[in-house]
């Protein structure tokens, strides 16, 4: 791609955003052809309507997998994505609703475990990020709902998909560049992404007794309808110029992560984290 790429202006209204909405699309589709790395797997995935959680799903499916795409209120995307999926033939549910209630949590492993008779790979994905000029602008409300979101859902996730889960298992989580370097307008969501690497690293020890690996994966700017539902437009246009590569990531450029970590491939990695970032050092 040609340097300095920039997105058209555009601002959407809610969160976490609508892909149908964006210009350009996302980018969500393989860029190669499945090798049956993730054959007969069952996968959860959520956040899995759009963006990253989108390409993991159809990335998945790529890879031999039926997927439980849960999500919070896109009903449009979410159909989107589970043609995509059932265009690999593979199968798909979709199940709706807020993964920062833990009894929705323990309710969508069930709905998958019933379709599909077991649990292989759990992806914690699900986030939401809201801009604010400082920490005194963000809210008790905003603090709780952020963390409901980003951290507490990944407790309620894991703890309700263990129970089917046999060894071999994996469980990944989407944490953030901003994990890592922080930054100045989403200290509530960077918090967050921080949080996750260590429940990653604390929960790799705890498992992997039982056989179940546990890694994560920190984005870098990538292209995805949270960015148009968080930032200003003047903001979104230059969305991820400042990377070595001066372009923001895809979510195709993602995905691949997800599906080395989930299969055997992996088979002597846990606790880590992989680094998609367009080419900014990181200190792990």
């Amino acid at each position: 791609m040609s340097p300095k790429e920039t997105k058209p202006v555009q601002k959407q209204p809610e969160q976490p955003g609508k892909e149908q909405e964006m210009r350009p699309k996302p980018q969500t589709q393989p860029r190669f052809a499945g090798s049956g790395k993730l054959k007969d797997k069952v996968a959860i995935i959520t956040g899995g309507d759009s963006g990253i959680g989108r390409a993991v799903s159809v990335a998945f499916a790529n890879e031999g997998a039926d997927i439980c795409v849960v999500y919070l209120s896109e009903d449009n995307d979410a159909q989107e994505t589970k043609k995509l999926v059932e265009e690999k033939g593979r199968r798909c549910i979709l199940v709706r609703g807020d993964v920062g209630d833990e009894k929705f949590c323990i309710q969508s492993v069930e709905s998958a475990f019933r379709e599909f008779g077991r649990v292989d790979i759990l992806v914690n994905n699900a986030a939401e990020q809201h801009e604010r000029e400082g920490i005194e602008e963000i809210s008790a409300a905003q603090l709780e709902k952020t963390f409901r979101t980003n951290i507490f859902a990944h407790f309620f996730m894991t703890k309700a998909a263990l129970k089917h889960m046999k060894p071999g298992s994996s469980i990944l989580g989407t944490t953030s560049i901003t994990a890592y370097e922080g930054n100045i307008s989403l200290i509530d969501y960077s918090s967050t992404k921080g949080a996750i690497v260590s429940f990653i690293r604390s929960l790799s020890k705890s498992v992997i007794k039982r056989g179940i690996r546990v890694n994560g994966v920190a984005p870098g700017p990538i292209w995805t309808p949270l960015i148009p539902a968080t930032f200003s437009p003047e903001h979104v246009k230059e969305f991820g110029a400042n990377t070595p590569m001066e372009r923001p990531g895809e979510p195709n450029e993602v995905a691949p992560c997800f599906v080395f970590l989930a299969s055997e491939d992996a088979s002597y990695m846990t606790g880590q984290i992989l680094h998609p970032n367009g080419g900014r050092f990181i200190t792990t």
